[in-house]
């Protein structure tokens, strides 16, 4: 069937603000997001995207960009604290990541985390066309599916939740875990990130709500109210093609070599990069570092560290004192190893402009993405995509969602200090041909599964009947 239209609804817009002109705001397609629809039964319908531009006050009006037209949604300050600093990453955020970190419960969260779920599905109903599909996205907005069902039962509505969906035992601790439930109930198909998500989610919804479930995992589905709400499984993905015409750019060529030059020209160069979040093992992997470095296992002045540091939810607690800690470490490994114009780690706490990084991801010998949990974890993708030379090495967490696809990286269990330790060596020790075996295996399974393919996957499966 030939649908009307596609909206697609996400806490964020996919548009960055860019520098003021003559008092105008410009706003241009944010790198690497897909933003037009591929699958065969939306050629040529119009894209609609619903969603916040990360500024507080009334919504501004934005022109079409790439053909897809803008809908912002109005947040207040009070928003901004009670629903996406509270609710959804102080409660929801540690919670959907095994409560690396204890969530928190304010009832002013839920009443804001409800409203402003509320303002994003009243709006998406007013643009949706007749039988339009609608693409809900994460934990931000698990209420939407449910109440623009109510609004307009004619839409055929998905939802995809990109971080994991926690154990039973875990969810069951959520004060309105019912609620949440329902909310992502009203979706035809709710999409995951891994099969381990998708069936804690069917056994929440036997436990919180008894009903029945039929199938497993990937091919499951929920009877609600005698209407069957499917699961599936959709490893989320990143755009390969430009990532690789970038990183194959002279420019970033010249840039990556300048970097080592920079970095003292060592034998191995190490990098990280991560949000500042206390879900991505910063600590544990700077731990391992320095124990490898006191051992004697690593000279500084051989293998330098690169840690790659954005800052994020700064107005949250826990990530402050994270930062503070993070710092600290990263002080005390270059006082006790450190030279006079040769630290042991090159610390970056700042975002980095798309040729830096993927100058650097060139430049890397060993990419470290050790994360406690993650959803997916784009990042190991992007320097995969990167190494169009064939070189290179990745050590992956088995606790990110990139661990089921990214089977020939150099897999560990971040907990483990020891064996963090070792599998650390072992990569940067690892014979030629063993690390561009394992390489050229990574960029064939990344290049045959790439955003587009996502999508086209995802929305594939919702138009099922």
């Amino acid at each position: 069937m030939q649908r009307t239209s596609l909206v697609v609804v996400t806490n964020r817009l996919p548009f960055d603000e860019t520098v003021p002109v003559e008092g105008a705001y410009d706003w241009q397609r944010s790198a690497g997001v897909l933003i037009e629809p591929r699958h065969a039964a939306l050629q040529g319908a119009p894209v609609t995207w619903v969603g916040w531009t990360g500024r507080t006050g009334p919504a501004p009006s934005l022109p079409p960009t790439d053909g897809v037209r803008a809908l912002p949604v109005p947040l207040t300050d009070e928003d901004f604290r009670n629903h996406y600093e509270g609710f959804a990453n102080a409660t929801l955020w540690p919670l959907y990541h095994d409560a690396v970190e204890q969530p928190a419960h304010h009832r002013r969260w839920w009443d804001a985390y409800q409203r402003v779920n509320r303002r994003f599905a009243e709006i998406t109903a007013e643009a949706a066309g007749p039988g339009a599909m609608v693409w809900v996205q994460d934990y931000h907005l698990q209420l939407v599916p449910a109440m623009l069902r109510e609004l307009r039962p004619d839409l055929v509505i998905g939802f995809f939740l990109h971080v994991p969906f926690p154990p039973p035992e875990l969810f069951m601790r959520l004060p309105r875990r019912a609620e949440v439930l329902r909310g992502i109930l009203g979706a035809d198909l709710v999409g995951f990130q891994r099969e381990r998500s998708a069936h804690n989610f069917t056994q929440a919804v036997g436990e919180a709500l008894n009903l029945p479930s039929s199938g497993d995992g990937a091919t499951a589905s929920v009877d609600v109210g005698g209407r069957r709400v499917r699961t599936g499984v959709f490893p989320v993905s990143i755009d390969v093609t430009a990532i690789e015409a970038l990183a194959d750019s002279p420019a970033v060529a010249a840039r990556a070599t300048q970097v080592r030059r920079d970095l003292g020209d060592p034998r191995t160069v190490l990098l990280s990069v991560d949000r500042m979040d206390y879900t991505k093992g910063i600590e544990h992997r700077l731990k391992a570092f320095r124990e490898l470095v006191a051992d004697g296992a690593v000279k500084p002045a051989e293998t330098v560290f690169v840690q790659v540091t954005v800052p994020s939810r700064e107005r949250v607690e826990h990530y402050d004192i994270l930062r503070e800690r993070v710092e600290r470490e990263v002080g005390r490994i270059n006082g006790d190893h450190g030279r006079v114009g040769s630290a042991a780690i090159h610390y970056l706490s700042r975002p980095l402009e798309r040729v830096e990084l993927a100058a650097l991801y060139r430049a890397a010998d060993v990419m470290l993405v050790t994360p406690l949990r993650d959803g997916m974890n784009l990042v190991a993708k992007e320097f995969v995509a990167a190494r169009g030379d064939g070189g290179g090495a990745l050590v992956l967490s088995e606790f990110a969602g990139a661990a089921a696809e990214l089977r020939d990286a150099w897999q560990v269990n971040p907990h483990d200090i020891d064996g963090l330790k070792d599998t650390l060596i072992r990569a940067i020790d690892a014979p030629e041909s063993e690390a561009r075996r394992r390489m050229s295996a990574l960029r064939a399974q990344v290049r045959a599964h790439d955003v587009r393919s996502w999508a086209d996957n995802y929305l594939s499966s919702l138009l099922l009947p």
